[in-house]
């Protein structure tokens, strides 16, 4: 089996035009991390909405000139209006075909739900349609104390259970998906177990970080590093290098920064394109007022208008420099930092896009410490047992 080294690249990642569908505001649950501030029952897609937005961009390929595209259906929970998302998907697929559209087989309808209701016949009925071009994420966050920690019901109760009785059935429809896990501070001491369990679960591929919001008190950093250790020596000891991902340990993260080479935006905004209930068009959905604690919502055209070239413009002069500080352009840590625009737009002070919110430099450079532990173990032990000339070795970088 083949050692899983960094993370698994995303279908068509840097080829591949991202469009987002905000079908519904509202969600079974109320995760506690979760930073959609404005979830509700009432807004919901209408089906014409959805229509015009694909005209708009099926009609005007000049504006999107990627080659393959990714229709992303969110919520809320998006499988709440698996009705509406599977009449949206066939008119998609209408639209290509009439148009000769070059995106016709070559696009991917994506999902991150949190599971409670994958079972549903509706969602199963949806899923034989469309599997060929189908990607699913659910969300479980690791064991049951962790994850009823912060993913509960409206009423408080957790959702592990109800979740968890749907990952057999989902592992077989989508082998090779991974799940989505988020960590903040309460559930810090349950980081090592949790990865574990989902490994145990049959989930081989587990994407996880920290919050980017400032939520982040004295001492976190140590008690995550010292989790992360914990989790490393389990996946060295026990094999699970080999076929299983993490996606905290990863040989490209924590080196100093060449300036150019790597000044681009680490985030996608203005790249991407969402679309609300109203047809009102933003950047990415961070920037959609439901998304957004303290800042109005930006928007860069609609449905009627199109999308607003001034309005945008911003967003695409962004890079790493024109945001971040001095000290995280020099830092000996930086690559694989990352950052959300919305988050950066709510966090500062001004209504401005370009400054970088910096509430996890802590937590980045916990992860760096560990990581280099990680690799440095796992390469002595590959030594020791006469597998290094199997796979490329890199020079770790260590960080004190």
């Amino acid at each position: 089996m083949e050692l899983i080294k960094d993370n698994v690249v995303p279908w068509q990642e840097g080829s591949a035009k991202s469009i987002t569908f905000i079908v519904t505001k509202d969600c079974q649950l109320a995760c506690k991390y979760c930073y959609l501030v404005g979830k509700n029952a009432g807004e919901r897609m209408p089906f014409e909405v959805a229509q015009q937005a694909v005209d708009y961009i099926l009609g005007n390929p000049q504006l999107f000139p990627e080659k393959s595209v990714v229709f992303d259906f969110i919520g809320g929970e998006p499988f709440l209006e698996v009705d509406l998302i599977d009449r949206v998907c066939d008119y998609i697929k209408v639209q290509l075909f009439e148009k000769s559209h070059r995106w016709f087989n070559s696009y991917r309808f994506n999902f991150s739900t949190n599971g409670v209701g994958y079972h549903e016949e509706a969602v199963q009925r949806y899923i034989e349609k469309n599997r060929s071009h189908l990607s699913i994420g659910i969300t479980i966050d690791g064991t049951p104390a962790k994850h009823n920690l912060n993913r509960v019901y409206k009423s408080g109760k957790g959702s592990y259970d109800d979740v968890a009785r749907n990952i057999p059935l989902w592992i077989k429809q989508f082998p090779q998906g991974g799940t989505k896990v988020t960590i903040s501070s309460p559930d810090l001491p349950y980081v090592c177990e949790s990865v574990l369990h989902l490994y145990a679960l049959g989930i081989r591929e587990v994407n996880i970080n920290c919050v980017f919001e400032d939520v982040w008190r004295d001492g976190d950093d140590q008690l995550f590093e010292a989790q992360l250790v914990l989790l490393a020596d389990e996946i060295i000891g026990k094999g699970y290098y080999r076929g299983y991902a993490c996606s905290f340990f990863s040989e490209i993260i924590g080196k100093p920064l060449d300036p150019e080479l790597q000044n681009q935006n680490w985030c996608g905004a203005g790249m991407m394109l969402a679309v609300d209930a109203a047809g009102v068009f933003y950047p990415c959905t961070r920037f959609a007022q439901y998304s957004l604690r303290s800042k109005k919502a930006v928007a860069i055209g609609s449905v009627r208008e199109g999308v607003n070239r001034n309005r945008l413009r911003p967003f695409l002069t962004l890079d790493r420099s024109t945001q971040s500080p001095q000290e995280c352009m020099v830092c000996e840590v930086a690559a694989g930092c990352a950052w959300c625009q919305g988050e950066n737009y709510d966090a500062a002070e001004t209504s401005t896009i370009y400054r970088r919110s910096t509430a996890i430099c802590k937590m980045h450079k916990a992860r760096v410490r560990a990581n280099n532990y990680y690799w440095n173990k796992l390469y002595r032990k590959l030594e020791l047992e006469g597998e290094t000339n199997n796979f490329e070795k890199k020079e770790a970088h260590v960080i004190c």
